[in-house]
């Protein structure tokens, strides 16, 4: 995607934005990439909404190896976390054979010193260089290759993805496997999605504000970015009470295009949703936005707003949830990838949490059927290159 300007961001994304790059124990470049910001505009956010340099009456910095600090410091803890990545995909090879563990060693010599591995998973050098020097049979030294691979997109996907996107990853990158090959790998290596459960969304349809008619109709593509946005709220549990969020779906390629999260459901926490899609996306008149009943879609705020663009309202019919099916699906595999795992001691951790979730996993990684199991953002650059 091209890169958007600063003020196309609202501040919430910004404070958000800020929030991953200094809390991540990673560069701030490697922040920008994830989120599809510009470095120096992610570097401008953080001096304004960190509060880490010291600038003086003039407005000049006092302290400008502040950053190059900073910066040494980042990559000591990256050095930290690939250690601490490494003990973690470790855990579940002690505990196996020792041919496993010698087979994990071999799959990861790229990404981590021999003499490490060794020691972290109990084995000699030697008998390790011993066991390479064996040759295995064919078919288990494919399995064994293939189970690393494996474990590395399961450990990607945060345990969401089954056989059948893991097979598709594979897939893309030249590998041709079997659902039931894949199967018996991942069942073999003790790799499980995370369980699914049902959840009950609300929503004040009780009103006296006027509704929309149901321009969308349960027509649940578009042809191009843009031309149709679909939104709703859900709640969050967490031990300060309920935090509530907003989105905006394009229907397009299913990207969330806007968010907001509020510790209530004013007319404003959409109002700043849409906004939120409105400056990132730039999308032009008669843009469909379609929702619910709900009192903060019928608001006066809210209408004011699609007025102002020229964008065409369309609500779903009273209390029929399927109008509306994207935003629920949407909700339900946030809740089963992120939230049903979590318990958030407060709405700020819960707030970053999702952040992080939408805007660098579930936009820019994680792979959606409707797309031809590719990320919304990877599906919108194919076609706009293809095109």
């Amino acid at each position: 995607m091209s890169q958007k300007k600063a003020n196309s961001y609202t501040a919430e994304f910004k404070e958000a934005a800020v929030k991953l790059a200094t809390e991540s124990n990673q560069p701030v470049t490697q922040s920008a990439r994830e989120l599809g910001v510009n470095v120096n505009t992610l570097h401008t956010w953080v001096d304004k909404y960190s509060g880490k340099r010291e600038v003086g009456s003039s407005g000049q910095v006092n302290d400008p190896h502040l950053y190059e600090e900073l910066k040494q410091l980042r990559r000591e803890n990256a050095r930290l976390k690939e250690e601490r990545e490494l003990l973690k995909k470790a855990a579940a090879f002690l505990r196996q054979g020792i041919s496993l563990r010698y087979a994990f060693i071999e799959a990861h010599q790229r990404a981590f010193d021999t003499a490490l591995m060794c020691r972290v998973f109990e084995v000699s050098r030697s008998g390790y260089y011993e066991w390479r020097s064996r040759p295995p049979c064919q078919r288990d030294q494919q399995d064994e290759a293939l189970k690393a691979r494996i474990r590395d997109h399961h450990t990607q996907s945060r345990a969401t993805y089954g056989t059948r996107r893991i097979q598709q990853t594979l897939a893309s990158e030249g590998e041709a496997i079997s659902r039931r090959r894949l199967a018996r790998l991942m069942r073999e290596e003790g790799l499980v999605c995370k369980t699914r459960r049902k959840f009950k969304a609300t929503t004040n349809s009780k009103h006296g504000k006027p509704v929309a008619s149901n321009l969308l109709n349960r027509t649940f593509s578009a042809a191009q970015p843009d031309q149709a946005y679909v939104g709703d709220i859900t709640y969050i549990p967490t031990r300060e009470g309920w935090l509530y969020l907003a989105v905006f779906i394009d229907l397009y390629s299913r990207a969330v295009v806007g968010w907001s999260m509020d510790s209530r459901m004013p007319a404003s926490l959409v109002h700043d949703a849409l906004t939120m899609a409105v400056r990132k996306r730039q999308p032009e008149n008669g843009l469909l936005v379609h929702s619910d009943r709900g009192s903060q879609y019928a608001s006066d705020s809210f209408q004011w707003l699609l007025k102002q663009h020229d964008f065409r309202c369309s609500m779903s019919r009273k209390g029929n949830c399927w109008d509306n099916a994207p935003s629920e699906s949407f909700f339900h595999t946030l809740k089963t990838e992120l939230v049903y795992h979590e318990d958030f001691r407060t709405r700020e951790k819960a707030k970053q949490a999702i952040f992080e979730y939408i805007e660098v996993f579930y936009n820019r990684v994680r792979l959606h059927s409707s797309n031809g199991y590719m990320s919304p953002m990877d599906y919108e650059s194919e076609r706009r290159t293809a095109a």
